[in-house]
Protein backbone atom coordinates (compact mmCIF):
# COMPACT_ATOMS: atom_id res chain seq x y z
CA UNK A 1 0.00 0.00 0.00
CA UNK A 2 1.41 3.32 -0.82
CA UNK A 3 -0.08 7.27 1.20
CA UNK A 4 -0.43 9.22 -1.51
CA UNK A 5 -2.90 12.10 -2.57
CA UNK A 6 -6.13 11.19 -4.86
CA UNK A 7 -4.93 13.97 -7.22
CA UNK A 8 -1.55 12.54 -8.13
CA UNK A 9 -3.24 9.14 -8.28
CA UNK A 10 -3.55 8.08 -12.13
CA UNK A 11 -6.87 6.38 -12.11
CA UNK A 12 -9.03 4.71 -15.61
CA UNK A 13 -12.24 5.98 -16.70
CA UNK A 14 -15.54 4.25 -15.64
CA UNK A 15 -19.02 4.66 -14.36
CA UNK A 16 -19.14 6.58 -11.46
CA UNK A 17 -21.32 4.21 -8.67
CA UNK A 18 -22.01 5.29 -5.36
CA UNK A 19 -23.27 3.15 -2.12
CA UNK A 20 -24.97 5.69 0.69
CA UNK A 21 -25.21 4.25 4.17
CA UNK A 22 -29.18 4.63 5.31
CA UNK A 23 -30.96 3.57 8.73
CA UNK A 24 -33.72 0.85 8.29
CA UNK A 25 -36.01 0.38 11.33
CA UNK A 26 -34.86 -2.24 13.61
CA UNK A 27 -36.72 -5.21 15.57
CA UNK A 28 -37.39 -2.45 18.34
CA UNK A 29 -34.79 -2.96 20.90
CA UNK A 30 -33.18 -0.26 22.60
CA UNK A 31 -30.44 2.27 21.35
CA UNK A 32 -27.23 1.85 22.82
CA UNK A 33 -25.48 4.56 23.98
CA UNK A 34 -21.71 5.06 24.78
CA UNK A 35 -19.43 7.48 25.28
CA UNK A 36 -17.32 7.95 22.71
CA UNK A 37 -13.00 7.85 22.42
CA UNK A 38 -10.45 10.93 23.98
CA UNK A 39 -9.64 11.70 20.55
CA UNK A 40 -13.12 11.32 19.31
CA UNK A 41 -13.91 14.36 22.41
CA UNK A 42 -11.52 16.69 21.09
CA UNK A 43 -12.13 16.27 17.26
CA UNK A 44 -15.33 16.98 17.98
CA UNK A 45 -15.29 20.16 19.91
CA UNK A 46 -12.78 21.37 16.73
CA UNK A 47 -15.22 20.64 14.01
CA UNK A 48 -18.11 22.46 16.33
CA UNK A 49 -15.82 25.75 17.05
CA UNK A 50 -15.03 25.51 13.64
CA UNK A 51 -18.39 26.09 12.46
CA UNK A 52 -19.60 27.77 14.84
CA UNK A 53 -16.88 30.92 13.67
CA UNK A 54 -17.23 29.79 10.10
CA UNK A 55 -14.01 28.71 9.18
CA UNK A 56 -14.42 24.98 8.68
CA UNK A 57 -11.66 22.80 8.17
CA UNK A 58 -12.61 19.69 6.47
CA UNK A 59 -10.16 16.41 6.29
CA UNK A 60 -10.55 12.77 5.34
CA UNK A 61 -8.77 9.40 5.55
CA UNK A 62 -9.71 7.44 2.23
CA UNK A 63 -8.22 4.66 0.34
CA UNK A 64 -8.88 3.34 -3.24
CA UNK A 65 -8.15 -0.40 -4.52
CA UNK A 66 -8.23 -2.09 -8.05
CA UNK A 67 -10.26 -5.04 -8.51
CA UNK A 68 -8.40 -6.33 -11.85
CA UNK A 69 -11.15 -8.53 -13.53
CA UNK A 70 -14.81 -7.82 -14.73
CA UNK A 71 -16.91 -6.95 -11.63
CA UNK A 72 -20.17 -7.91 -9.82
CA UNK A 73 -21.99 -4.49 -8.60
CA UNK A 74 -24.06 -6.55 -6.15
CA UNK A 75 -20.93 -8.59 -4.47
CA UNK A 76 -18.87 -5.27 -4.06
CA UNK A 77 -22.34 -3.65 -2.73
CA UNK A 78 -22.24 -6.54 0.31
CA UNK A 79 -18.81 -6.62 0.77
CA UNK A 80 -19.02 -2.77 1.77
CA UNK A 81 -22.17 -3.44 3.82
CA UNK A 82 -20.10 -6.10 5.75
CA UNK A 83 -17.69 -3.72 6.57
CA UNK A 84 -20.43 -1.54 8.16
CA UNK A 85 -21.76 -3.95 10.41
CA UNK A 86 -18.50 -5.84 11.73
CA UNK A 87 -17.06 -2.34 12.79
CA UNK A 88 -19.99 -0.33 15.02
CA UNK A 89 -17.85 2.75 15.42
CA UNK A 90 -19.14 3.63 11.95
CA UNK A 91 -22.87 3.19 12.46
CA UNK A 92 -22.82 5.42 15.81
CA UNK A 93 -24.62 8.59 15.86
CA UNK A 94 -22.47 10.80 17.46
CA UNK A 95 -23.74 13.89 19.57
CA UNK A 96 -22.15 16.40 22.76
CA UNK A 97 -23.52 15.23 25.88
CA UNK A 98 -22.77 17.79 29.22
CA UNK A 99 -18.99 19.10 27.28
CA UNK A 100 -17.99 15.87 26.67
CA UNK A 101 -19.59 13.36 22.96
CA UNK A 102 -21.92 10.32 23.27
CA UNK A 103 -22.88 8.29 20.64
CA UNK A 104 -25.54 6.12 20.06
CA UNK A 105 -25.27 2.92 17.98
CA UNK A 106 -27.23 1.41 15.27
CA UNK A 107 -27.00 -2.65 15.56
CA UNK A 108 -26.08 -4.44 12.06
CA UNK A 109 -29.59 -5.42 11.23
CA UNK A 110 -30.26 -1.38 11.36
CA UNK A 111 -28.18 -0.42 8.10
CA UNK A 112 -28.18 -0.91 4.83
CA UNK A 113 -26.91 0.51 1.32
CA UNK A 114 -28.19 2.40 -1.37
CA UNK A 115 -27.04 2.08 -5.01
CA UNK A 116 -26.98 4.89 -6.93
CA UNK A 117 -25.07 5.47 -10.46
CA UNK A 118 -23.47 8.22 -11.77
CA UNK A 119 -22.08 9.79 -14.72
CA UNK A 120 -19.19 8.51 -17.40
CA UNK A 121 -16.14 9.75 -15.92
CA UNK A 122 -14.18 10.44 -19.41
CA UNK A 123 -10.59 11.45 -18.09
CA UNK A 124 -8.17 10.24 -15.32
CA UNK A 125 -8.55 13.25 -14.38
CA UNK A 126 -12.00 14.03 -14.01
CA UNK A 127 -11.84 10.50 -11.93
CA UNK A 128 -9.29 12.17 -9.47
CA UNK A 129 -11.53 15.78 -9.19
CA UNK A 130 -14.82 13.02 -8.83
CA UNK A 131 -12.63 11.22 -5.50
CA UNK A 132 -11.80 14.04 -4.39
CA UNK A 133 -15.12 15.66 -3.91
CA UNK A 134 -16.68 12.51 -2.91
CA UNK A 135 -14.36 11.63 -0.25
CA UNK A 136 -14.91 15.57 0.89
CA UNK A 137 -18.65 14.30 1.85
CA UNK A 138 -17.64 13.16 4.97
CA UNK A 139 -18.07 15.46 7.89
CA UNK A 140 -17.36 15.36 11.43
CA UNK A 141 -20.91 16.66 12.62
CA UNK A 142 -22.81 14.37 10.07
CA UNK A 143 -24.22 11.08 9.95
CA UNK A 144 -22.82 9.01 8.24
CA UNK A 145 -19.27 9.20 8.95
CA UNK A 146 -18.15 7.23 5.54
CA UNK A 147 -18.93 7.41 1.93
CA UNK A 148 -18.16 4.39 -0.43
CA UNK A 149 -18.30 4.06 -4.36
CA UNK A 150 -16.37 2.65 -7.09
CA UNK A 151 -15.40 3.81 -10.71
CA UNK A 152 -16.39 0.87 -12.85
CA UNK A 153 -15.33 -0.72 -16.15
CA UNK A 154 -16.03 -3.58 -18.52
CA UNK A 155 -12.36 -5.27 -16.84
CA UNK A 156 -11.81 -3.85 -13.93
CA UNK A 157 -13.06 -1.20 -11.27
CA UNK A 158 -11.30 0.84 -8.77
CA UNK A 159 -13.39 0.69 -5.47
CA UNK A 160 -12.82 3.38 -2.75
CA UNK A 161 -14.14 4.68 0.43
CA UNK A 162 -13.80 7.66 2.70
CA UNK A 163 -14.15 8.38 6.62
CA UNK A 164 -13.77 11.32 9.00
CA UNK A 165 -10.86 11.09 11.35
CA UNK A 166 -13.17 10.52 13.88
CA UNK A 167 -14.28 6.76 13.24
CA UNK A 168 -10.30 5.70 11.74
CA UNK A 169 -7.09 5.99 11.67
CA UNK A 170 -4.40 4.89 9.61
CA UNK A 171 -3.99 0.67 10.39
CA UNK A 172 -8.10 1.10 9.87
CA UNK A 173 -7.65 1.95 6.76
CA UNK A 174 -5.57 -1.41 6.05
CA UNK A 175 -7.98 -3.54 8.37
CA UNK A 176 -11.16 -2.04 5.89
CA UNK A 177 -9.58 -3.08 3.26
CA UNK A 178 -9.01 -6.43 4.38
CA UNK A 179 -12.25 -6.60 5.14
CA UNK A 180 -14.01 -5.18 1.67
CA UNK A 181 -11.73 -7.27 -0.25
CA UNK A 182 -11.61 -11.02 1.72
CA UNK A 183 -15.89 -10.61 1.32
CA UNK A 184 -15.87 -9.88 -2.38
CA UNK A 185 -13.00 -12.49 -2.96
CA UNK A 186 -15.87 -15.21 -1.10
CA UNK A 187 -18.97 -13.62 -2.54
CA UNK A 188 -17.40 -13.84 -6.48
CA UNK A 189 -16.23 -17.35 -5.17
CA UNK A 190 -19.88 -18.65 -4.39
CA UNK A 191 -19.19 -18.44 -0.75
CA UNK A 192 -21.61 -16.84 1.83
CA UNK A 193 -20.21 -14.68 4.69
CA UNK A 194 -20.33 -14.72 8.21
CA UNK A 195 -21.35 -11.56 10.02
CA UNK A 196 -18.89 -11.48 12.75
CA UNK A 197 -18.41 -8.23 14.65
CA UNK A 198 -14.30 -7.13 15.40
CA UNK A 199 -13.75 -6.09 18.65
CA UNK A 200 -15.65 -2.84 19.54
CA UNK A 201 -13.59 0.31 19.53
CA UNK A 202 -16.05 1.86 21.73
CA UNK A 203 -15.55 -0.56 24.16
CA UNK A 204 -11.84 -0.01 24.18
CA UNK A 205 -12.86 4.04 24.69
CA UNK A 206 -14.90 2.60 28.08
CA UNK A 207 -11.89 1.03 29.30
CA UNK A 208 -9.81 3.36 28.77
CA UNK A 209 -11.88 6.33 30.64
CA UNK A 210 -11.92 4.29 33.46
CA UNK A 211 -7.89 4.33 33.84
CA UNK A 212 -8.10 8.04 33.22
CA UNK A 213 -10.71 9.29 34.78
CA UNK A 214 -9.34 9.37 38.47
CA UNK A 215 -5.86 11.12 37.12
CA UNK A 216 -5.14 14.89 38.86
CA UNK A 217 -2.71 16.78 37.59
CA UNK A 218 -0.72 16.36 40.31
CA UNK A 219 -0.56 13.03 39.78
CA UNK A 220 2.60 10.56 39.57
CA UNK A 221 1.33 8.88 35.94
CA UNK A 222 1.75 12.30 34.69
CA UNK A 223 5.37 13.00 35.71
CA UNK A 224 6.94 11.76 32.67
CA UNK A 225 4.33 14.88 31.24
CA UNK A 226 5.32 17.71 33.66
CA UNK A 227 8.72 16.77 32.90
CA UNK A 228 8.36 16.98 29.10
CA UNK A 229 6.47 20.35 29.31
CA UNK A 230 9.13 22.16 31.64
CA UNK A 231 11.61 21.71 29.38
CA UNK A 232 10.39 21.85 25.88
CA UNK A 233 8.54 24.90 27.14
CA UNK A 234 4.79 23.79 26.49
CA UNK A 235 3.12 20.40 25.48
CA UNK A 236 3.55 20.86 21.93
CA UNK A 237 7.11 20.66 20.66
CA UNK A 238 7.83 23.27 18.10
CA UNK A 239 9.01 22.38 14.66
CA UNK A 240 12.51 23.57 14.68
CA UNK A 241 13.02 24.95 10.94
CA UNK A 242 11.54 27.70 9.43
CA UNK A 243 8.42 27.38 7.56
CA UNK A 244 7.78 30.91 6.60
CA UNK A 245 4.42 31.18 9.14
CA UNK A 246 3.51 33.26 11.12
CA UNK A 247 1.18 32.32 14.36
CA UNK A 248 -2.72 32.09 14.77
CA UNK A 249 -3.32 30.85 11.07
CA UNK A 250 -3.89 28.14 8.82
CA UNK A 251 -2.58 27.65 5.40
CA UNK A 252 -3.63 26.04 2.53
CA UNK A 253 -1.75 22.45 2.13
CA UNK A 254 0.62 21.10 0.05
CA UNK A 255 0.77 17.57 -0.02
CA UNK A 256 3.63 15.32 -1.58
CA UNK A 257 4.70 11.70 -1.83
CA UNK A 258 8.26 10.90 -2.60
CA UNK A 259 9.91 7.28 -2.22
CA UNK A 260 13.29 7.91 -0.36
CA UNK A 261 14.58 4.40 -0.63
CA UNK A 262 14.30 1.55 -3.01
CA UNK A 263 13.63 -1.52 -1.89
CA UNK A 264 17.21 -2.77 -1.49
CA UNK A 265 17.98 0.26 -0.04
CA UNK A 266 16.26 0.29 2.75
CA UNK A 267 17.30 -3.64 3.30
CA UNK A 268 20.38 -1.91 3.74
CA UNK A 269 19.71 1.09 5.94
CA UNK A 270 17.53 -1.55 8.24
CA UNK A 271 20.66 -3.81 8.51
CA UNK A 272 23.30 -0.81 9.32
CA UNK A 273 20.63 0.16 11.96
CA UNK A 274 20.74 -3.49 13.03
CA UNK A 275 24.13 -4.11 13.39
CA UNK A 276 24.57 -0.78 15.44
CA UNK A 277 21.46 -2.81 17.65
CA UNK A 278 18.64 -0.93 16.30
CA UNK A 279 15.58 -1.25 14.90
CA UNK A 280 14.57 -0.01 11.77
CA UNK A 281 11.67 2.22 13.03
CA UNK A 282 14.01 4.11 15.44
CA UNK A 283 16.74 4.65 13.08
CA UNK A 284 14.48 6.55 10.79
CA UNK A 285 13.78 8.62 13.81
CA UNK A 286 17.50 9.00 14.66
CA UNK A 287 17.74 9.87 10.79
CA UNK A 288 15.32 12.41 10.64
CA UNK A 289 16.56 14.07 14.13
CA UNK A 290 20.01 14.36 13.01
CA UNK A 291 18.73 15.62 9.38
CA UNK A 292 17.24 18.33 11.01
CA UNK A 293 19.97 19.23 12.86
CA UNK A 294 22.39 19.70 9.96
CA UNK A 295 19.40 21.84 8.95
CA UNK A 296 20.14 24.14 11.64
CA UNK A 297 17.74 22.08 14.22
CA UNK A 298 18.86 21.76 18.09
CA UNK A 299 20.81 19.42 19.75
CA UNK A 300 18.09 17.98 21.32
CA UNK A 301 15.75 16.11 19.20
CA UNK A 302 11.66 16.76 20.98
CA UNK A 303 8.54 15.11 19.31
CA UNK A 304 4.95 13.96 19.10
CA UNK A 305 5.12 10.11 17.87
CA UNK A 306 1.46 8.56 17.33
CA UNK A 307 1.22 5.27 18.86
CA UNK A 308 -1.34 2.11 18.05
CA UNK A 309 -3.30 1.21 21.04
CA UNK A 310 -4.98 -1.88 20.05
CA UNK A 311 -2.11 -4.47 20.80
CA UNK A 312 -2.37 -8.39 19.72
CA UNK A 313 -5.91 -9.04 21.18
CA UNK A 314 -9.73 -8.65 20.24
CA UNK A 315 -9.35 -5.21 19.18
CA UNK A 316 -6.83 -5.97 16.50
CA UNK A 317 -8.81 -6.23 13.79
CA UNK A 318 -11.10 -3.28 14.75
CA UNK A 319 -11.88 -0.07 12.93
CA UNK A 320 -11.44 3.11 14.71
CA UNK A 321 -9.34 5.97 16.22
CA UNK A 322 -7.40 3.33 18.35
CA UNK A 323 -3.96 6.32 19.21
CA UNK A 324 -2.38 7.83 21.93
CA UNK A 325 0.16 10.43 20.86
CA UNK A 326 3.05 10.30 23.09
CA UNK A 327 6.11 13.14 23.17
CA UNK A 328 9.60 11.69 23.21
CA UNK A 329 12.68 13.97 23.50
CA UNK A 330 16.66 12.57 22.97
CA UNK A 331 20.32 13.91 22.31
CA UNK A 332 21.27 14.08 18.93
CA UNK A 333 24.30 14.44 17.35
CA UNK A 334 25.83 14.89 13.86
CA UNK A 335 25.92 11.66 10.84
CA UNK A 336 29.44 11.02 12.46
CA UNK A 337 27.77 9.99 15.41
CA UNK A 338 24.60 8.18 14.37
CA UNK A 339 25.44 5.26 16.43
CA UNK A 340 24.86 7.16 19.98
CA UNK A 341 21.73 9.13 18.46
CA UNK A 342 20.51 5.93 16.82
CA UNK A 343 20.93 4.38 21.24
CA UNK A 344 19.50 7.18 22.52
CA UNK A 345 16.56 7.71 20.26
CA UNK A 346 16.06 3.63 21.20
CA UNK A 347 15.79 4.39 25.02
CA UNK A 348 13.68 7.24 24.55
CA UNK A 349 11.05 5.71 22.40
CA UNK A 350 11.14 2.52 24.97
CA UNK A 351 10.68 5.42 28.35
CA UNK A 352 8.03 6.96 26.01
CA UNK A 353 5.92 3.81 25.66
CA UNK A 354 5.77 3.07 29.05
CA UNK A 355 3.83 6.06 29.22
CA UNK A 356 0.67 4.93 27.13
CA UNK A 357 -1.70 4.16 29.86
CA UNK A 358 -1.92 8.16 29.83
CA UNK A 359 -4.17 9.98 26.89
CA UNK A 360 -2.48 12.83 25.34
CA UNK A 361 -5.91 14.32 25.44
CA UNK A 362 -5.95 14.09 29.38
CA UNK A 363 -2.43 14.97 29.99
CA UNK A 364 -3.39 18.27 27.67
CA UNK A 365 -6.52 19.13 29.70
CA UNK A 366 -5.08 18.49 33.05
CA UNK A 367 -1.29 20.46 32.41
CA UNK A 368 -2.87 22.90 30.24
CA UNK A 369 -5.97 23.15 31.21
CA UNK A 370 -6.44 27.00 29.38
CA UNK A 371 -4.98 26.14 26.53
CA UNK A 372 -6.65 22.75 26.45
CA UNK A 373 -9.81 25.21 26.72
CA UNK A 374 -9.00 27.71 24.13
CA UNK A 375 -6.63 26.10 21.81
CA UNK A 376 -8.90 24.09 18.75
CA UNK A 377 -5.80 23.31 16.72
CA UNK A 378 -2.55 22.51 17.27
CA UNK A 379 -0.71 25.95 18.43
CA UNK A 380 1.77 26.40 16.06
CA UNK A 381 3.85 23.86 13.64
CA UNK A 382 4.61 21.18 15.76
CA UNK A 383 7.82 18.44 15.21
CA UNK A 384 5.81 15.08 14.45
CA UNK A 385 6.79 11.75 13.26
CA UNK A 386 5.12 8.38 12.41
CA UNK A 387 6.25 5.45 10.61
CA UNK A 388 4.47 1.58 9.45
CA UNK A 389 5.41 -1.04 7.55
CA UNK A 390 2.45 -1.49 5.38
CA UNK A 391 4.01 -4.85 4.77
CA UNK A 392 3.02 -6.36 8.20
CA UNK A 393 -0.85 -4.44 7.59
CA UNK A 394 -3.33 -6.88 7.26
CA UNK A 395 -4.26 -8.17 3.94
CA UNK A 396 -0.99 -6.65 2.57
CA UNK A 397 0.22 -9.14 0.48
CA UNK A 398 -3.17 -8.95 -1.10
CA UNK A 399 -3.30 -5.01 -1.25
CA UNK A 400 -0.06 -5.54 -3.06
CA UNK A 401 -1.94 -7.21 -6.46
CA UNK A 402 -4.42 -4.35 -5.84
CA UNK A 403 -2.51 -1.57 -5.90
CA UNK A 404 -4.38 -0.31 -2.90
CA UNK A 405 -3.49 3.38 -2.01
CA UNK A 406 -4.31 5.98 1.39
CA UNK A 407 -5.20 9.09 0.10
CA UNK A 408 -4.99 11.84 3.50
CA UNK A 409 -6.08 15.50 3.11
CA UNK A 410 -6.98 18.16 5.36
CA UNK A 411 -8.43 21.51 4.09
CA UNK A 412 -6.02 23.72 6.32
CA UNK A 413 -2.99 23.11 8.33
CA UNK A 414 -0.44 25.26 10.26
CA UNK A 415 2.89 23.30 9.75
CA UNK A 416 4.46 19.80 8.44
CA UNK A 417 3.56 16.66 8.88
CA UNK A 418 5.68 13.41 7.49
CA UNK A 419 4.20 9.89 7.39
CA UNK A 420 7.20 7.37 6.17
CA UNK A 421 5.34 3.92 5.55
CA UNK A 422 7.57 1.19 4.13
CA UNK A 423 6.22 -0.79 0.85
CA UNK A 424 7.08 -3.76 -1.26
CA UNK A 425 9.57 -1.26 -3.63
CA UNK A 426 10.55 0.97 -0.53
CA UNK A 427 10.50 3.60 1.71
CA UNK A 428 8.33 6.11 1.27
CA UNK A 429 7.54 9.52 2.79
CA UNK A 430 3.93 11.97 2.29
CA UNK A 431 4.15 14.63 3.81
CA UNK A 432 1.42 17.86 4.30
CA UNK A 433 3.12 20.90 4.79
CA UNK A 434 1.67 24.81 4.67
CA UNK A 435 2.05 26.28 1.23
CA UNK A 436 4.73 28.73 1.96
CA UNK A 437 7.57 29.18 -0.84
CA UNK A 438 9.87 28.81 2.64
CA UNK A 439 7.86 25.64 3.44
CA UNK A 440 8.60 24.09 -0.06
CA UNK A 441 12.51 25.30 0.08
CA UNK A 442 12.55 23.89 4.17
CA UNK A 443 10.83 20.47 3.37
CA UNK A 444 12.94 19.56 -0.01
CA UNK A 445 16.09 21.07 1.85
CA UNK A 446 15.35 18.32 4.87
CA UNK A 447 14.48 15.64 2.58
CA UNK A 448 17.78 15.88 0.81
CA UNK A 449 19.87 15.86 3.72
CA UNK A 450 17.36 13.25 5.29
CA UNK A 451 18.14 10.85 1.91
CA UNK A 452 21.65 11.40 2.60
CA UNK A 453 21.87 10.74 5.97
CA UNK A 454 20.23 7.62 5.10
CA UNK A 455 22.48 6.72 2.39
CA UNK A 456 25.59 7.50 4.96
CA UNK A 457 24.56 5.42 7.77
CA UNK A 458 23.83 2.20 5.31
CA UNK A 459 27.73 2.23 4.09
Amino acid sequence: MLQVSVEDTEIRPGKAHRWHLVPVSGEGSPAVRRMAGYNQAKHFTVAQHARNVNEPVRSYVAATFEITEPVDLDAIGDALLHLIRRHEVLRAFYEPLDGDLSCEVLSPGEVALKHVEADHLETSAQVGAHLHQAFQEVETLSWPLIAMGAVVRDDSATVWFSCDHLVTDGLSTAIALDDITGAYRALTAGGALTPVEAGSYLEFSRSQRRGNQDLHADDPRLEYWRDFTERNGGLFPRFPLDLGTVPDRLYAPVTTTERLLDAQGVEAFEAACRARGGRLSTGLLAALATAVREEGGPAVYRGLVPVNERGRGVYEQSMGWFVNTLPIEFAVGRVEGFADTLTAAGTAFARMRAQAGVHFVQAWRLLAPAEYARLHYWPHAVNFYSYIDFRRMPGAAHHAGQRARMHVWVSGCNGILHWFHRAEDGLHVNSIHVDTPQARVTHEALLRTLTRTVATVSQ
